[in-house]
């Protein structure tokens, strides 16, 4: 008596809630009764009976009643105890419904528009409740129960697609779409990951209702096998939803499911003879699905073995079959690798693992996916204060962009991008926050690169005097700053992670890294092993061996490594200011060396110098330092010996220019202290402290040596050579040393100057004089760098040009200035004259004078004409001098300026010496013939 009332209320629409909430507790009765029988004993044939009468009576007004109840689900507020009333009500009624309930229910329709309506609410009803669920996620019984009559329903429904959906004339594409959006969602939901759960848990799930993700995985494979010539249809849209069926992980599952992947291929690839979209489908969703947290390497191995077997069966399929699997899986290993590393608190590695993932879109020319790693590489970059790398990060996407107004389409990216809607916008937008970048990182030379190309765009092409204006203002700022502000050079540091225990973007690998400003190696290490605590530290910088390798630990080994620059063309034969060359000799690096000190031969335990083998590693990195990382992989290693006799010119070489550079900070900026300069000068001169040149003399120079080693004569000549050209050098320094000593530290410079005098004095008589030539700008006095290194030509011509020049000069005449040469042509050769070089020369006047007392030219024109007439090469008639050489056989040399073996600009001192200039040289002369030697 109450199911005809309840349901005469509810189509009334009168105390709905409360009938649906009755009518639920009594389906819910029934239901009990006939899973747990009615009665004990004597009674329980009586109850059965009466329980089939009820059942039978109830059986006329179900179909109509679960009909009402859907509609009302779609409607009801969606507060979770009401609505887990109607679910309730939908799961008893489900459960009472039998095959031949549904099949008459459906044939009850009186039209097919009325049931694909009815099919297609239905679906949408069931993934709206299996997506959001009314049952907490503890309530296992609930949620089963649920989705075990949800599973039988929706497998009556498949049936029916199948029987009266799927002819040609009676195909429905958007109801077989819902059909599969369903059927996966209802396997991807979290009650049904059995993984999840505990082992007890998991084994009570499936005595009581087995593992449902199996069947419906299977039923949405018979169904797509199903659908024919139609599944071309379903091509790329189903691509996802299969994608994340397979991602579960259930292994007989996948079985079952990946090869639906090559049916795919193949049904594209007959139609079209390619299966591109499927290809750039797959990819794309790929991405997501792992990041997502989906996939395993288990997964990995299944697709590549199963797609494999099935390409290799059809023989048009076997070749780009096996391109596209091979493609996947190395999608999949990044993939992985990255998921891996993503929420580390250390981001390091992150970095890495982005970073190889935007490499392997740009490779595949997938732009889109490119350029959201991009993104992701800089967020990473900014929140690290890794200015100069997201800068570089950054100009990857500004190169792709061209300087016109078509419109992007590319997807945006970034806070900045919404409002601009060109290229031109996106592009300029992007300088600008990479200039920032750059001025953050103290990159200033390449904020310059970027500021002189919106320049030419502001000048040339869109003419906005404005922009171009302050462009260039912050262009000056920068090249004020490279001369002014102080920029430590970083050190790098070759890291090697060793032992199958790391993530295969690591194992076995080596890498550079760049530190950051004044961070010591102890802090690095420390940083580096911070995500990795198990991980043993080697102490030797030695490879290691197979038992290192190939062992499941993991060891690190870390040492500092020497930035080696490249020789830059465009510096050659040029006097630079420091702060500049500075600049390249740590950055826009790629190569590093390493250098490990190694016994050869007797040992000699008076002088170590005679037995020092140097043992150099030279790496090379897949991209420049700095970039779009702090570190690259190693792609390259060579080895080199260095023979004791190479590495002492190498140490002379390093010791001269150390010592130049000293003498260049303190001629740019007097105040600076003067206890380093103190330090490095007593060092050398003071034989109580370093032993003077006696190691290599006693190595190198004797003729025994000689005998043995003919082959070095060279090498014996060019070290002559560099511990004469030091005599200059140390002349200069502690002549800077005395003008800046305070008096309570006189008495060592004095000891200090007898030393040197005695050094010079040896190293004169045995190896020449030298006199030093420095290029000094008279305008400010910045310093100049000097050229040393392997290279021994690399200051070669300088001399001749200024030979060239001033022999031209002192042929000419000097012009009369005239009266009609305005003010301002008079400022513009001033500045003409300021901007070339000279030569200035250090020569001993008398040797009963301390260094520091040495005289100096009164005014500037005097220092000018004193130069430039002690650097004149030859006699008045431009004969050259007959050559000289010293007592001791040193390289021969042309008097006056010259370029020694070493690549050293100087004067060899000769017994000729060339008439002085003229004291007034006319700014508008010197300037012709600066134009001339320059042509």
């Amino acid at each position: 008596t109450t199911v005809p009332i309840l349901q005469e209320l509810i189509e009334k629409g009168e105390e709905e809630d409360a009938c649906i909430e009755l009518l639920s507790n009594i389906l819910e009765v029934l239901y009990k009764a006939q899973k747990h029988g009615a009665g004990e004993g004597r009674h329980k044939d009586r109850g059965n009976a009466e329980l089939v009468k009820v059942k039978k009576h109830i059986q006329l007004i179900l179909e109509r009643l679960l009909h009402t109840v859907n509609r009302r689900v779609i409607v009801l507020d969606r507060e979770n105890t009401l609505r887990s009333h109607y679910v309730a009500c939908m799961a008893a009624i489900l459960s009472q419904l039998d095959k031949d309930h549904y099949s008459s229910y459906i044939k009850a329709f009186p039209s097919r528009p009325e049931l694909m309506d009815f099919l297609m609410e239905t679906f949408i009803l069931f993934k709206d409740l299996i997506g959001k669920t009314v049952y907490p996620s503890d309530w296992m019984v609930m949620n089963m129960v649920q989705n075990r009559e949800f599973l039988r329903a929706i497998n009556q429904f498949a049936a029916t697609l199948t029987e009266m959906f799927l002819s040609n004339s009676s195909f429905e594409l958007q109801l077989w779409n819902n059909y599969f959006h369903l059927a996966v969602a209802f396997l991807t939901q979290d009650s049904l990951q059995l993984e999840n759960f505990s082992q007890a848990k998991r084994n009570s799930i499936l005595a009581k209702y087995g593992d449902m993700r199996a069947t419906i995985g299977a039923s949405i494979r018979d169904m797509w096998y199903n659908l024919g010539h139609r599944k071309i249809e379903f091509i790329p849209g189903m691509v996802g939803p299969i994608l994340e069926m397979t991602l579960v992980p259930e292994l007989e599952l996948r079985k079952s499911t990946i090869p639906i992947f090559f049916d795919m291929m193949l049904c594209e690839y007959q139609l079209t003879e390619s299966f591109s979209r499927f290809e750039d489908e797959i990819l794309r969703k790929l991405d997501s699905e792992v990041e997502g947290g989906r996939g395993d390497e288990q997964y990995k191995q299944l697709f590549e073995s199963i797609l494999l077997s099935c390409c290799r069966r059809h023989p048009e399929l076997a070749k780009p079959g096996e391109n596209f699997v091979a493609l996947v899986t190395g999608l999949l290993e990044r993939l992985l690798d990255y998921r891996a590393v993503m929420n580390d608190e250390n981001k390091t590695y992150s970095m890495s693992c982005t970073v190889n993932l935007l490499n392997f879109y740009k490779e595949i020319d997938r732009q889109a996916m490119y350029i959201r790693y991009l993104y992701k590489l800089k967020d990473l970059h900014v929140s690290y204060e890794n200015y100069t790398e997201g800068a570089y990060t950054l100009l990857l996407h500004a190169r792709l962009l061209k300087w016109s107004d078509e419109a992007n389409t590319a997807p945006m990216q970034g806070l900045h991008s919404p409002s601009l809607h060109t290229q031109r916008q996106l592009k300029e937008a992007l300088y600008n926050q990479i200039i920032d970048y750059f001025d953050q990182g103290k990159m200033w030379e390449e904020a310059i690169h970027i500021c002189k190309e919106l320049a030419e765009q502001y000048e040339s092409e869109v003419f906005d005097y404005e922009m171009l204006s302050d462009i260039l203002q912050r262009e000056a700022k920068f090249y004020e700053k490279i001369l002014k502000v102080l920029r430590p050079n970083p050190d790098y540091f070759a890291v090697g992670y060793y032992g199958q225990g790391f993530p295969t973007f690591l194992r076995n690998k080596v890498f550079i890294y760049r530190g950051k400003e004044y961070e010591r190696r102890e802090d690095f290490e420390m940083r580096l092993l911070s995500p990795f605590p198990n991980a043993e530290k080697l102490k030797s910088t030695s490879p290691p061996g197979q038992d290192i390798t190939g062992s499941p630990g993991q060891y690190i080994q870390c040492f500092t490594v020497q930035p080696v620059e490249e020789a830059k063309v465009r510096f050659k034969d040029r006097s630079i200011p420091e702060q500049i060359t500075n600049f390249y000799k740590a950055n826009h690096v790629q190569k590093f060396s390493y250098s490990r000190p190694f016994k050869k031969g007797p040992k000699d335990p008076d002088n170590e110098f005679a037995t020092m083998w140097i043992e150099r590693t030279t790496f090379v990195t897949a991209y420049p330092l700095p970039g779009i990382l702090r570190w690259f992989a190693v792609t390259s290693t060579t080895m080199t010996i260095i023979s004791p006799l190479e590495n002492a010119i190498e140490t002379m070489m390093k010791t001269n220019e150390k010592i130049m550079s000293e003498i260049n900070r303190h001629q740019n900026d007097p105040s600076l202290p003067v206890n380093p300069l103190s330090m490095l000068l007593n060092g050398i001169v003071d034989p109580a402290v370093m032993g003077g040149f006696a190691k290599y003399e006693t190595a190198f120079f004797q003729e025994s040596y000689l005998q043995e080693h003919p082959e070095d004569k060279g090498n014996i000549e060019k070290l002559k050579d560099l511990i004469a050209w030091q005599i200059p050098l140390l002349a200069e320094g502690i002549r800077i040393h005395g003008r800046k000593v305070t008096e309570d530290l006189r008495p060592f410079h004095e000891r200090m100057e007898q030393c040197f005098v005695h050094l010079r004095a040896k190293v004169e008589s045995q190896y020449g004089v030298r006199e030093m030539v420095c290029f000094e700008d008279r305008r400010s006095g910045r310093p100049r760098s000097m050229a040393w290194g392997p290279d021994w030509d690399r200051l070669s011509h300088a001399g001749d040009r200024r030979t060239q020049l001033l022999h031209s000069m002192e042929a000419t005449p000097t012009p009369k200035p005239t009266s009609r040469i305005s003010e301002s042509e008079d400022r513009r050769n001033e500045r003409k004259e300021n901007r070339s070089s000279t030569f200035f020369g250090y020569r001993r006047q008398d040797p009963r004078l301390s260094i520091s007392e040495l005289p100096e030219p009164k005014d500037e024109k005097q220092r000018l004409s004193r130069n430039m007439s002690d650097s004149s090469l030859g006699s008045s008639d431009g004969k050259q001098p007959p050559p000289s050489r010293d007592a001791t056989g040193a390289q021969p040399s042309t008097a006056g300026l010259s370029l020694s073996p070493t690549g050293f600009g100087g004067r060899v001192k000769s017994a000729s010496k060339a008439p002085p200039l003229p004291r007034k040289i006319s700014p508008t002369v010197y300037e012709t013939f600066l134009e001339q030697s320059d042509a």
